[in-house]
C-alpha cells in the first residue's frame, strides 16, 4: 500500500460528507466509483508480506472429542494453551454449529447490506449505546485511515433484544446463531480456564462469557486494493472473538513480524484472544494484531462474535488473575471495567498503537 502525496485536502469535510450519505462503502461502490477516495488511503506498514515467509500455519483444532474422551480433551487443552500463547489465534472444527447455520448467517448479512439503502438508514448511527448500530468505520473520525468495509453491531447479551429491535433481513438467524455461539463460547472459556491451570468454570464465573456482541462485516469489491485495507492492523477489545469468514479470504495475523494468511477452512470458526483476556491473564495469552486486505473480488462477508459487555453499565472490575501471579510474574496491568476499556479503545481507533498499552503498570 502506498500513500500518494500528503493529505493536502480537507479531510474532515470529506469524512463528514461520506458519513452523511449513510450509505457506507457499499454506497460508493453502488455509485460506480473507480478510484479509492483519499480518506481511505492507508500507508504501507513495516511488516513483511512475503509469501516465502508465511509458511506458518494457524492451528486447526477438532472439538469433537472434548466431552467424550478425557485424554483427548487434555490434548486439546494443551493445543489451545500453545495457540493462545504463541499465535493468539486458532481455528475450530466440529464445534457444534452446523454448516447450514453458518451459511445462513453469512447470507443474512448479505441480505441486510444488499437491501434498499432507505431501509438500512433506520439503523445508521454512531451512538454506541444503541442495541443495533450500522455504520462504516466505528472510528471514522479518530483513525488515521478509513477502512474499506461497513459494519453492523448487534448487542445480543447479557440482555437479549426483542426480535423487533433487530433488522428483519437477518433477524431469525441472528437470534439462532447468537444462541449457538454463546454455548460454544461457554465451552471455549472452560478449555481456556483449564489451559491456565484453573478450575474449568473460572473464566465463565468471573463474567468473561456474560456479554455477546455480533459484528456483521461487509467488504465490497475495491477498485484499487493496493491503496487501502479492509481492516487496518488491530487487536480486538474483548475477551474472545469467534469469527465466520466466507470463502474469499484476506484475514492476516501478525506473527514474528510477518503477515500470515488465515485461510478459510470449510465449516471452521476462527477464534482469537482479545485484549481483555490478555490483561486478565497478565500477558500469558496474547491478543495478536491482525488485519483484512482489500480485494478486487467481493463482497467479502464475515461475522465476528465478541464476548464482551461493551458499553453496558456493568461495574464489574477486571484485573490480572491472582492465581496466575507470583514473584516472577508480577501484576502488569491496572484494573479496569469493560466499559472503560471499550470507550478508550473506540476513542483510540484502529491502525495505530494498541489501546492495551495504556493500561500497563
Amino acid at each position: 500500500m502506498v500513500v500518494t502525496g500528503e493529505h493536502s485536502f480537507d479531510r474532515t469535510s470529506e469524512l463528514i460528507a461520506f458519513d452523511n450519505t449513510q450509505a457506507g462503502v457499499k454506497g460508493l461502490v453502488d455509485a460506480g466509483v473507480t478510484k479509492v477516495p483519499r480518506i481511505f488511503y492507508t500507508p504501507k506498514d513495516a511488516y513483511s508480506n512475503d509469501p516465502e515467509k508465511t509458511q506458518f500455519k494457524i492451528p486447526v483444532l477438532d472439538l469433537d472429542c472434548i466431552s467424550k474422551n478425557p485424554v483427548q480433551r487434555k490434548e486439546i487443552v494443551e493445543k489451545i494453551r500453545d495457540a493462545s500463547e504463541v499465535w493468539g489465534f486458532f481455528q475450530v472444527v466440529n464445534h457444534g454449529i452446523s454448516q447450514s447455520v453458518l451459511e445462513e448467517m453469512l447470507n443474512g448479512v448479505r441480505r441486510f447490506y444488499e437491501q434498499d439503502i432507505e431501509v438500512k438508514k433506520q439503523w445508521y448511527t454512531r451512538d454506541p449505546s444503541k442495541r443495533v448500530v450500522y455504520n462504516s468505520n466505528f472510528d471514522l473520525f479518530s483513525a488515521a485511515s478509513a477502512n474499506w468495509r461497513d459494519t453492523t453491531y448487534c448487542s445480543m447479551a447479557p440482555k437479549a433484544p426483542a426480535a423487533d429491535e433487530l433488522p428483519e433481513a437477518c433477524r431469525d438467524i441472528l437470534i439462532e446463531y447468537s444462541d449457538q455461539v454463546k454455548k460454544l463460547g461457554h465451552s471455549l472459556f472452560e478449555l481456556l480456564s483449564e489451559a491456565l491451570g484453573l478450575n474449568p468454570s473460572y473464566l465463565n464465573d468471573i463474567g468473561c462469557s456474560e456479554g455477546l456482541a455480533v459484528l456483521c462485516h461487509y467488504y465490497p469489491a475495491c477498485p484499487e486494493p493496493e491503496l487501502t485495507l479492509g481492516a487496518s492492523k488491530h487487536s480486538d477489545s474483548d475477551f474472545l472473538t469467534v469469527l465466520i469468514q466466507d470463502h474469499i479470504g484476506g484475514l492476516q495475523v501478525l506473527n514474528k513480524n510477518h503477515w500470515v494468511d488465515v485461510p478459510p477452512v470449510p465449516g471452521a470458526l476462527v477464534v482469537n484472544v482479545g485484549d481483555l483476556l490478555q490483561l486478565i491473564t497478565n500477558d500469558k495469552f496474547k491478543s495478536i494484531a491482525h488485519r483484512v486486505l482489500a480485494s478486487r473480488v467481493g463482497p467479502r462477508v464475515s461475522v465476528a462474535c465478541f464476548f464482551t459487555t461493551g458499553h453496558s453499565l456493568s461495574s464489574r472490575v477486571f484485573g490480572p488473575i491472582q492465581e496466575l501471579l507470583s514473584e516472577d510474574n508480577p501484576v502488569r496491568y491496572r484494573e479496569t471495567t469493560v466499559k472503560e476499556y471499550s470507550v478508550h479503545y473506540d476513542a483510540t481507533g484502529i491502525g495505530g498503537k494498541s489501546p492495551l498499552s495504556d493500561f500497563r503498570i
